[in-house]
């Protein structure tokens, strides 16, 4: 099956794309359709016509929660008075294996300039911040200058079109903290304070960035906004009807030990199967597929059995994952399932804030446990511990959703791999002779 051509019907997130990856800059971006939806939205409907419109859509957030954006957009306040709002676009994009909103960014940064221009004018915030990713440093040059072209050009700044609406936009690079995907930890940051969540409600939507209403929205979220003012809300529909619940496009992608890794714009309800043979070219010679994560470290395992899940955020949900960025890490057969998640482990214990006890503490726990398997030191009931401590920090035991979302991988490398966790235990029993004797398959049930 060939990879079909770019095309601005089925993929408006990438069909302004250059063979030679330069990036586009204003006069192309023009040339190709750029600001028509910015100069549609602002000369001629009204904020709350676009607000619904979004909504109507079916437009879900591609930070990796899949919130509605429209649903979102419409909790900002209504009251004319609260006249200063804040719009915020999280390229913090901190979570491992994910690297989508940098190709946005570093190619086609007018796309995410246009996307936020419609937001802002949408949800009538006056100033924007694009809340950068420290590392990104190409994505900040080329976002620098597409922002100062748009100035130049009358696109942002003051009286933008003659509609009289006025809009600026600067980028905050970020000190890597994992946490700052958080939204409410990203403000904190933004505003020079510790990145940790703030206690919701308040949401931003009334009480976000100095005190005042602010949305936040990740990259491509924003820059389907465009799209969407340009061709309307059928025609978005129309890209994945018949296949899935979900609506437009996703950048997806996989990683891992695959012929081809890298990243592609591909419609709701496309399966793994084909994403990972089609389009990444199966694994490598003499490799099979383990597991895989079907969006970032912080989604949990699946299996081969999964492979023919449509990718969306329903189907991937009733499998006991999460879509989440849609950039599946491929596990081949020669990785130890110990080790791998060992090593996310020690990342999320090392991202979190420190805000809570459950994470602070629980996922250090979880860290010393996973270093004694993987030595083949373990003891009894060690097992049944991570289990527990799994539960511990399901979502609503802990402040926000970190400490969550971090044992997703190791509850389900334990739940599908299960054998190679109770190794680490065998094997310090196999080690110490005076204990050889006494080795019996049940004692892995034992509770400390």
């Amino acid at each position: 099956m060939n990879k079909p051509r770019r095309t601005p019907e089925m993929h408006p997130l990438t069909w302004r794309l250059r063979d030679d990856l330069q990036p586009v800059w204003l006069d192309e971006y023009q040339s190709k359709n750029g600001y028509v939806g910015a100069r549609k939205a602002l000369c001629s409907m009204a904020q709350d016509e676009i607000v619904t419109l979004v909504k109507d859509s079916g437009l879900k957030g591609r930070g990796g929660a899949g919130f509605s954006t429209g649903l979102k957009w419409s909790l900002m306040p209504k009251d004319a008075l609260m006249d200063i709002r804040y719009l915020l676009c999280n390229a913090d994009e901190m979570e491992p294996g994910t690297y989508k909103d940098r190709q946005q960014m570093e190619q086609l940064p007018h796309l995410l300039v246009e996307g936020m221009l419609i937001a802002a004018y949408a949800l009538k915030a006056y100033r924007g911040y694009i809340f950068l990713r420290g590392e990104y440093i190409k994505a900040s040059k080329h976002l620098h200058r597409a922002i100062a072209e748009a100035t130049e050009a009358g696109l942002l700044g003051k009286n933008i079109f003659g509609s009289g609406f006025d809009f600026e936009l600067f980028i905050h690079t970020g000190a890597g903290r994992y946490i700052c995907g958080e939204e409410t930890a990203l403000i904190n940051s933004l505003e020079g304070r510790r990145a940790t969540p703030r206690y919701k409600p308040p949401f931003p939507a009334s009480v976000g960035v100095w005190g005042k209403p602010t949305c936040v929205n990740n990259v491509e979220t924003l820059c389907n906004v465009p799209a969407i003012l340009e061709h309307g809300v059928q025609w978005y529909k129309s890209i994945t009807a018949g296949k899935s619940n979900d609506t437009g496009t996703k950048l997806m992608g996989f990683s891992g030990r695959v012929k081809n890794p890298g990243l592609w714009e591909l419609p709701f309800g496309i399966t793994a199967r084909e994403i990972l043979e089609v389009y990444a070219g199966g694994m490598h010679d003499n490799l099979t597929l383990k597991a895989w994560q079907p969006g970032g470290a912080s989604t949990d395992f699946l299996t081969q059995d999964h492979l023919d899940l449509p990718m969306d955020f329903e189907n991937i949900g009733k499998a006991g994952s999460r879509l989440g960025t849609a950039l599946a890490i491929a596990v081949d057969n020669k990785i130890n399932m110990v080790s791998l998640t060992l090593n996310l482990e020690e990342f999320f214990a090392r991202e979190s804030c420190g805000w809570c006890t459950p994470c602070r503490d629980g996922l250090s726990w979880s860290v010393k446990i996973l270093r004694e398997l993987e030595n083949g030191n373990g003891q009894p009931g060690d097992l049944e511990t991570l289990e527990q401590l799994c539960r511990f920090l399901r979502p609503g035991n802990t402040f926000c959703a970190h400490a969550p979302g971090a044992v997703e991988p190791l509850q389900s490398a334990i739940q599908y791999f299960r054998s190679e966790f109770e190794a680490g235990i065998f094997a310090n029993y196999l080690g110490n002779t005076r204990n050889i004797a006494g080795i019996q398959p049940n004692l892995l049930k034992v509770r400390w």
